[in-house]
């Protein structure tokens, strides 16, 4: 379980393709332990090896498919959080390191010391697309500001822009989106329970007992 509050920025060593996947060093500059989960650019990853204090991470082809991390070359950089420890404050949001899709930056705006960011998903997220609700974007937990369509968009204050991958980004650069993950169970239960094509209506508030 992460939170969203990105720790560092660091950088690849190298991306060494492997039978099925690719196997990923990054300079954390931290002592870690072989089984510690680091969340890379939004993604779950598993310690697999220790040269130092940099940290190996086995990438399978099915994580690769859904994230942006086959892109990833010696000298990248990428945002960092560790695993949330049990007695740790919660400052984000709820996140689990496993990505939904594979966002577009479509319009980056600076109004005064601050930053809108546009950003463009697919049909299949969009339901999890909530004004005011939260989402992680390469890792970063961001309060959604509008929505349109299949595309969101969240201010950036100038801490998250100055500590965080965001003042790397261009338009057209891909990201990984993850959607909060209360929202996604609420409406698997509302599916169960009222059949998706149905929705929520009157008379099936009534047959409830509403």
């Amino acid at each position: 379980m992460f939170t969203g509050l990105i720790e560092t920025i660091c950088k690849v060593g190298s991306s060494v393709s492997k039978t099925g996947g690719i196997r990923l060093t990054i300079n954390l500059g931290w002592d870690v332990k072989c089984g510690d989960s680091i969340a890379v650019n939004g993604v779950c990853l598993t310690a697999a090896g220790l040269k130092g204090t940099a940290a190996e991470f086995d990438v399978s082809a099915e994580t690769l498919s859904k994230t942006t991390l086959g892109k990833l070359k010696a000298g990248s950089e990428v945002n960092i959080e560790r695993a949330l420890k049990a007695d740790g404050r919660f400052g984000g949001h709820f996140v689990q390191g496993h990505i939904d899709a594979i966002g577009k930056v479509k319009r980056i705006e600076k109004k005064g010391d601050f930053w809108v960011y546009a950003f463009e998903v697919g049909k299949e997220i969009s339901d999890f697309l909530v004004p005011k609700g939260s989402i992680a974007v390469d890792g970063i937990s961001l309060t959604i500001a509008d929505v349109e369509k299949t595309n969101f968009s969240a201010a950036i204050i100038p801490a998250t822009f100055q500590n965080t991958i965001f003042k790397n980004y261009k338009v057209s650069d891909m990201v990984n989106v993850e959607t909060d993950i209360i929202c996604r169970m609420v409406k698997k239960q509302l599916d169960n329970v009222l059949g998706q094509k149905q929705g929520l209506t009157v008379e099936k508030l009534k047959e409830m007992g509403f």
